[in-house]
């Protein structure tokens, strides 16, 4: 509950201005060629891939946007056999390249061809998905509570991963790691596999290559064919000529960074008290180990914006990337995230969300909970105790997580 909307205290008059008549509009708006859109891209918007169940969220159960607007969208392209009406929103990244070396970089689906806003002599041809073989699937992650996350330190994620006071870390075989920049080694945090440090990078990034957009972080065009990227660059820029305006990338790192973490749907102020089911569900979370992963909260360092300063994040994460096994593998590595390691998938507002799982495979939380379990996975001996549960304690665990 809750979910999408900014934070009710905390900010500034001026910056629930600017989310008002800027930030929001621009994440939901829909680009066109003139705009920037393409030449590939995978939607043309951001609020078309997070929408559900408000906007800042994921794919919505049904009415897949890829699919439903794939008419005018993308006139000149087919919709592969892995988008579905009442399916996920998807993103594709190739594997390997042809020579075998390691690919893991996003392959649009849709070009601007056929379009009636594209250029006149673009003829760039969709990507050929007839062979499925060397592609894996991401789909959209909700954005919901994104500020507080950017907010927690490094030292209180690399504290918490450490942390083992009752020894259950150690006994279920749970260790995992934090993914870290490149150029400065502070811990990333943001993606499947928290592999962008900053919601300005995850912006700059996702508006490249989700849209083709380019833009101040990201100011290259990914595909460079001269009849089809035809705009000056950067597409998406801060203007200076007529008054300081802000660019789209500062409009949507503001939209996240501000949008407040899901409210649950009983046990905290203005909601009702919880069932016994869901207290006891909570407890069966804690009991078989769920948490030594999904840590129910961290609190955010010093915020100049009193919204984020040392705030409790009920996230349910402990960003940090752990061994999923083969059964989730998906041979992409990311930063320090290898092939089969994945961040900890915030739990805050799951009971909302339609598919689960980095790909979406998982339509149900009972589903999402078992495919934690396979070869190398750190989640196994949490699974097998799981499925040790009487069938009332499993139902009190679904009860629970459909509560936050």
């Amino acid at each position: 509950m809750g979910a999408g909307t900014p934070f009710a205290t905390g900010l500034s008059n001026s910056i629930l201005s600017y989310l008002a008549q800027d930030a929001a509009g621009t994440f939901a708006e829909v680009e066109a060629v003139p705009d920037g859109l393409g030449p590939r891209f995978n939607l043309d918007s951001c609020g078309g891939c997070h929408v559900h169940p408000a906007i800042g969220g994921s794919s919505p159960p049904t009415n897949n946007p890829q699919v439903v607007r794939a008419s005018f969208m993308a006139p000149g392209n087919s919709i592969p056999s892995f988008l579905s009406i009442n399916g996920p929103i998807r993103e594709v990244r190739m594997v390997k390249n042809p020579d075998g070396s390691p690919n893991g970089g996003v392959v649009d689906i849709f070009t601007i061809s056929g379009r009636r806003d594209s250029p006149p002599g673009c003829r760039i041809s969709q990507p050929n998905f007839s062979n499925l073989s060397n592609f894996i699937f991401r789909i959209p992650t909700p954005v919901f509570g994104a500020g507080l996350i950017e907010s927690i330190t490094d030292s209180t994620i690399r504290n918490n991963l450490a942390s083992d006071p009752t020894g259950m870390k150690r006994a279920l075989r749970i260790s995992g790691h934090v993914n870290t920049s490149g150029n400065d080694g502070t811990v990333t945090r943001f993606g499947w596999k928290a592999q962008n440090k900053s919601l300005s990078i995850f912006s700059g990034e996702a508006y490249n290559v989700e849209m083709g957009v380019t833009n101040e972080a990201f100011p290259n065009e990914r595909e460079e064919d001269p009849a089809c990227a035809t705009n000056n660059l950067a597409e998406d820029h801060t203007g200076f000529d007529t008054g300081i305006s802000a660019s789209d990338m500062v409009a949507f790192t503001a939209f996240m960074r501000f949008l407040d973490q899901p409210t649950p749907a009983c046990g905290v102020t203005g909601q009702p008290a919880c069932s016994t089911s869901i207290n006891n569900g909570r407890m069966v979370f804690a009991r078989i180990g769920c948490a030594t992963c999904h840590t129910p909260s961290l609190t955010t360092g010093r915020s100049p914006i009193p919204a984020l300063n040392q705030k409790q994040a009920n996230l349910y994460s402990d960003l940090a990337v752990h061994n999923m096994g083969q059964g989730l593998a998906d041979n992409v590595t990311q930063g320090g995230a290898g092939g089969d390691e994945f961040r900890t998938a915030p739990l805050w507002g799951v009971g909302q969300r339609a598919f689960f799982l980095h790909d979406g495979r998982a339509t149900d939380l009972i589903q999402a909970i078992q495919q934690h379990e396979s070869q190398g996975s750190e989640a196994s001996m949490v699974i097998s105790n799981y499925r040790s549960l009487s069938q009332s304690d499993r139902q009190d665990l679904i009860n629970f997580l459909r509560s936050l």
